[in-house]
């Protein structure tokens, strides 16, 4: 399982370094092989994941880092079916790296995630919190990421210095796209994660909720995307605002879920 986990994020790194040399060239022909070895590192990936059982002891997938592998999974996935409808491969140049990050270190081992306030439950509950939580954080940082290549474009084209241009970004309709869509999939599935998660409670418990630190920042941020997803389709909220808002909103939601545990 870890050499399949170590060969998926060499070929992300691998991804991400031909996509970045087709933006910067450019060369159109270096970005399509990134996705494709995009395409390759998922594939890679799902096999590891589908050898855990085999593992002795087979890892909890309550696991900090295997979470964070998780959603970078979800992402990567995300961002290839996203591809299928709109030109964004430039963004492999950005997803590879981060995918190789989050898929090597597991492969270190595991960082237990910190005691929720009940003891672990085994059973399809808490894997279904994680794998829910995992796919909506994951999807959330490709409406993030979005939203910085978004910001970085629009900058760029009203400072009106488009001679000498080094990188051939998506276009701001294309990546105004990826952020809706990320965003109006990614917010249900974490509000499914958090549900998830106090029945996890409850079940393990017989509380629905405890006011641990994880708990607390992951529903500010939750509140903060329910409230993003009002501005952005009951409020008017410009292309431009809702980029920044996913940027903000996902730094938030990444320290609510990862850092605040590193911290402890």
């Amino acid at each position: 399982m870890i050499e399949f986990q170590q060969t998926a994020a060499a070929i992300y790194l691998a991804a991400g370094i031909f996509s970045l040399l087709g933006l910067a060239l450019p060369a159109p022909w270096l970005g399509r092989l990134g996705v494709r070895l995009l395409a390759l590192g998922a594939g890679v990936q799902g096999i590891a994941f589908a050898s855990l059982h085999r593992m002795s002891p087979v890892p909890d997938l309550t696991d900090l880092l295997y979470t964070v592998s998780f959603s970078a999974w979800a992402a990567v996935l995300s961002l290839l079916l996203l591809m299928w409808r709109l030109r964004i491969s430039g963004l492999t140049a950005a997803v590879g790296p981060l995918a190789f990050l989050a898929v090597f270190l597991p492969s270190l081992g595991g960082v237990p995630i910190a005691d929720s306030g009940a003891p672990l439950l085994e059973g399809a509950v808490p894997h279904a919190h994680t794998l829910l939580s995992s796919a909506g954080l994951g999807l959330l940082g490709i409406a993030g990421l979005a939203g910085v290549f978004y910001l970085a474009e629009h900058r760029h084209l009203k400072s009106k210095r488009l001679v000498g241009r080094r990188l051939a970004l998506p276009s701001l309709e294309a990546l105004d796209k990826v952020d809706t869509a990320a965003l109006v999939v990614g917010f249900p599935l974490l509000t499914l994660g958090l549900i998830t998660g106090s029945a996890w409670l409850h079940a393990s418990s017989g509380e629905f909720w405890v006011w641990t630190p994880h708990a607390i920042w992951t529903l500010v941020g939750w509140g903060i995307y329910a409230t993003m997803a009002f501005a952005r389709f009951g409020g008017g909220q410009s292309a431009r605002q809702a980029a920044a808002s996913s940027v903000g909103g996902f730094v938030f939601l990444f320290f609510a879920v990862v850092g605040v545990e590193l911290l402890k």
